[in-house]
């Protein structure tokens, strides 16, 4: 575990384990070119979102083109980082990074039309913020942190969180992530989380093509590691297909693609 100096207790030699054992990743059944395919995805079933910071593409499943586009000003979006849908919005999670002090922001825009409809100010946060997903009546946010900026911050990827809000994006409950996950993490952060169908959180990090099951505790701070799972990429922001809900949207950073699997869960 490069780039993380943490005591392998039995419960991390066991998550060694389990990594190491992890069968290799489904093929992708999906491979969609986008230029924007640099921080994320988002799918509303029929179309996908890639996600590049100021930009985002809007791409049809039927044709693998490009049916619509967004192109926003670089000095107010310099981070957007994913996005999901919630209804007949794509909501998008945004921050100031890697500018301090750090900010966060969450971006709502007509996912028919691709145009920007409001901006929600989360304001300075222990972290920036890059994803965003509601589940359960309740907003779910990760807050990232990196070992690079902290001289900057004074807070390495140790400190990234996962944090539940209200409708007025209030904190209610904050958890730090398990030292198996930020093993993984490290020295990057945690860069994609959506929630699946059947109640289960799913995070990635920025390099590893590896799905991280995590299980919120009834009491404590600290989340539940419940397994790795090899997947088609690596890292950056991740939806799944609310239509077909056993897809895995994800991106090929590196190709500049849209991907989806079927990981085994």
């Amino acid at each position: 575990m490069v780039g993380a100096a943490y005591h392998l207790g039995g419960d991390v030699l066991a998550s060694v384990a389990l990594i190491a054992a992890a069968e290799a990743p489904r093929p992708a059944e999906w491979r969609i070119p986008a230029s924007e395919a640099r921080q994320g995805v988002a799918s509303g079933g029929s179309y996908v979102y890639a996600i590049d910071n100021h930009r985002i593409g809007k791409y049809a499943l039927a044709t693998g083109r490009r049916v619509a586009s967004w192109n926003g000003d670089p000095k107010r979006f310099p981070h957007i980082n994913s996005c999901t849908l919630v209804g007949r919005e794509l909501v998008c999670a945004a921050s100031n990074y890697p500018a301090l002090p750090q900010a966060s922001s969450v971006e709502f825009f007509d996912a028919k039309r691709l145009v920007h409809l409001r901006s929600v100010g989360l304001g300075i946060r222990p972290g920036w913020l890059t994803a965003m997903d509601r589940y359960r009546g309740w907003w779910w946010a990760v807050f990232a942190n990196y070992d690079r900026l902290r001289g900057q911050t004074g807070r390495d990827h140790r400190s990234t969180i996962l944090m539940r809000m209200d409708d007025a994006f209030g904190q209610l409950k904050a958890w730090t992530f398990p030292a198996t996950v930020l093993a993984r993490f490290g020295p990057n952060s945690a860069s994609g989380a959506s929630w699946t169908a059947d109640g289960r959180l799913t995070v990635t990090g920025h390099d590893r093509p590896e799905l991280y099951v995590l299980s919120v505790p009834p009491t404590g701070t600290v989340l539940e590691h419940v397994a790795t799972v090899s997947v088609a990429t690596s890292g950056q922001a991740i939806d799944w297909d609310p239509r077909d809900q056993k897809l895995l949207w994800s991106i090929d950073r590196r190709r500049r693609e849209i991907v989806s699997n079927r990981p085994e869960l």
